[in-house]
């Protein structure tokens, strides 16, 4: 998914087959079934494209990832929990992303506790 990810265009077995001999020895066959599972999976789509198959990523890495995240949090059985925890393995780069992830989502201004603290000692 990384190569077709990566490319951002339509894939055949081949390209991704020479790209991964780059880095390792593999054989086109492996290849070919890991993205016939990812087509199964509906990670994936494929067109016909003469004798082989060209693969277009069916959502972003980005949807995907926010899939994964919301169905780990989703099995919880304490969900606030899990997120504390979630955001105490957070870099300060990563917090800083989240800030403007929500931001972005949120449809008033965002209050942190900082925030809270300051209107507080402001009366």
């Amino acid at each position: 998914m990384t190569r077709v990810w990566q490319w951002n265009r339509p894939v055949t077995v081949r390209e991704v087959l020479e790209d991964l001999q780059r880095e390792r020895s593999i054989a086109y066959t492996t290849v070919m079934t890991v993205m016939d599972n990812l087509h199964q999976k509906g990670w994936v789509r494929r067109e016909v494209d003469g004798r082989a198959y060209r693969y277009t990523a069916v959502s972003t890495r980005a949807a995907y990832s926010a899939a994964l995240m919301n169905e780990a949090w989703s099995q919880s059985d304490n969900p606030a929990a899990a997120l504390v925890a979630f955001f105490g393995m957070m870099s300060p780069e990563q917090r800083e992303a989240l800030q403007d992830a929500v931001r972005m989502v949120s449809p008033g201004p965002v209050e942190t506790p900082a925030d809270d603290t300051e209107s507080e000692s402001g009366r």
